[in-house]
């Protein structure tokens, strides 16, 4: 028997052997029918302690047999068998692995799917550009071409490649932020400061839109400035591009005993409605995104303002435009 194998069986079994036998001679020297006696009662222990332990290693093969199925991909093993008696804290701990085997499982498998789809939306974020790259590269080298067309032309290839490059910039720091490696500096600063270097990026594309632009803030900013302002512009330049030329974005920053706010609003067409639930996720591109849009810069923008203890939420407003509500909370939300 496999039972028999094991070492502290035998040992019990060793000792109860050498106890009975001893305490069958005894009684039988003492009086025959109490050697019987003595006899009888050992057997009928060694049958009962056989049966029990068969019972016990046989449940605990049965468990041994139910773990090996978890470990290899089968979790919805019930064992609840094992509440009783003395594997119960065993169970119990079993339990608390499958548990965890299971969410860690799941976690993997999000964690892959979520990988392959960013890859596949890299991949075509990145093909797109190319493919405009190398039609301009071979219509710059044919020789004949007018200067003005190829000044035209060196204009756009500029213009591909440097969105080629904000892309993997903006990807690289969301890949950062993913693995946790930023480590975001705590700095008191002036709201109005905040504001005015986060719009400095975009006041030239709004000046040549003839778009106006209004700040108003009072109060302090406590976190990163760089990564805030970071933030903050491609809210700003996801709302110039929304406003229709001659528009207005408005800026209005303030605080209180709670939390910091930010609110951005604009004038132009708003949200779509169907847009509005998936405007923060990634490489996602609404109805009326244009073709320079990578679907990253909203999306940039909530983890960096998550990973400091605040919120974003975008709503239309009540007659046009859209408008972008932002929060940094003083302790923990």
């Amino acid at each position: 028997m496999k039972m028999l194998r094991n070492l502290e069986v035998k040992n019990i079994l060793l000792l109860h052997g050498v106890t009975a036998l001893a305490a069958t001679l005894l009684s039988f020297l003492w009086e025959v029918r109490f050697g019987f006696l003595m006899l009888a009662v050992c057997i009928l222990y060694t049958v009962l302690y056989m049966s029990a332990t068969i019972k016990r290693y046989r449940r605990i093969s049965n468990l041994a047999a139910d773990i090996n199925q978890i470990l290899h991909g089968d979790c919805h093993i019930s064992i609840e068998q094992y509440a009783e008696g003395e594997l119960g804290i065993l169970q119990s701990e079993i339990y608390k692995m499958t548990v965890r085997l299971r969410e860690q499982q799941q976690h993997m498998c999000e964690e892959k799917i979520f990988l392959a789809d960013s890859l596949a939306d890299i991949s075509h974020q990145i093909r797109t550009p190319l493919t405009s790259i190398n039609l301009l590269v071979s219509l710059l080298s044919k020789p004949d071409i007018p200067d003005a067309q190829r000044q035209k032309l060196s204009h756009e290839l500029y213009g591909l490649l440097s969105r080629i490059d904000w892309l993997i910039d903006a990807l690289l720091k969301i890949s950062r932020l993913d693995a946790g490696t930023v480590t975001f500096q705590t700095q008191q600063s002036p709201l109005l400061e905040l504001l005015q270097k986060s719009a400095a990026p975009v006041l030239v594309p709004m000046e040549l839109r003839n778009q106006t632009l209004k700040i108003s803030g009072e109060g302090t900013f406590t976190g990163d400035l760089l990564w805030t302002c970071e933030a903050v512009t491609n809210i700003l330049k996801n709302c110039m591009e929304h406003t229709p030329n001659g528009g207005t974005i408005t800026i209005n920053a303030s605080e209180n005993a709670l939390y910091t706010e930010i609110v951005i609003s604009d004038d132009g067409n708003g949200i779509d409605r169907q847009d509005l639930p998936h405007i923060f996720e990634r490489f996602y591109k609404g109805k009326d995104s244009g073709d320079q849009s990578f679907g990253i810069g909203l999306a940039l923008a909530r983890t960096i303002i998550a990973a400091q203890n605040g919120t974003i939420k975008a709503e239309n407003r009540l007659h046009k435009g859209a408008r972008f509500r932002i929060r940094f909370f003083k302790g923990t939300v």
